[in-house]
């Protein structure tokens, strides 16, 4: 469709998704992490493919019914249960260790020119996303924690979008109106739901445009509306 011209003295910041919009995970899978396989075969060497997959698959269906993000230990204990592993305090510290975010994670192509010219241009930057909360050190890992000034994230409010709380958490932490916000995700719904809520949106869709939803292709087309 076409979108509407949006006047640069109205907006005033960005409010960005994460997943799917700033950054990817290598690979192609979010939950769980790249490394889970081989840290769970480390104590259970007997797992096989079609085991792990089952398993996750009943991860997601945990995570989808879910109305926030729970704890990641939470998460795993129910990805382990189903593969009979016993969850024990040291597999789950394995499990959640610390490692590099670039060895599972990657910024979009397009993702730093947009946040250097956005900042440049005076534009408030903010993140609202359904993640857990260790997400603003991912985004360190990744080099792109420096441009945002707020977090919205759904493992810290106790809720995810399109709950409004999600969106005005981000706002208000930037002392702006909704009005003077504009919010992109990569799924069109949230971005309606922010609409709904007064906001401006863009819904990220990099392939083809969203019927009946403003869109971008390409997050560069942000830059020419500040």
């Amino acid at each position: 469709m076409t979108t509407r011209p949006l006047s640069p003295t109205t907006l005033r910041a960005v409010l960005f998704d994460s997943g799917g919009v700033l950054m990817q995970p290598i690979g192609g899978r979010w939950n769980p992490r790249a490394d889970f396989e081989q840290t769970v075969l480390a104590h259970a060497s007997t797992i096989t493919p079609q085991q792990f997959a089952a398993a996750i698959a009943t991860g997601d269906d945990f995570l989808a019914a879910l109305s926030s993000t729970p704890d990641y230990d939470d998460y795993h204990r129910v990805v382990l249960r189903h593969l009979g592993v016993e969850t024990t305090p040291q597999l789950l510290a394995d499990l959640r260790r610390e490692v590099p975010p670039s060895t599972f994670l990657e910024t979009f192509p397009d993702v730093e020119e947009t946040l250097e010219g956005l900042s440049r241009r005076g534009a408030r930057l903010a993140v609202v996303s359904d993640a857990w909360p260790n997400l603003p050190d991912l985004h360190a890992g990744l080099g792109i924690r420096r441009f945002f000034e707020a977090y919205a994230i759904s493992g810290v409010l106790g809720c995810n979008k399109p709950d409004p709380r999600m969106y005005h958490h981000a706002s208000t932490a930037l002392g702006l109106t909704p009005a003077q916000c504009l919010f992109v995700d990569d799924d069109p719904d949230l971005v309606a739901a922010a609409i709904e809520l007064g906001y401006a949106g863009r819904a990220m869709c990099r392939d083809s445009a969203v019927p009946d939803v403003p869109s971008i292709t390409s997050l560069t087309e942000l830059l020419d509306l500040f």
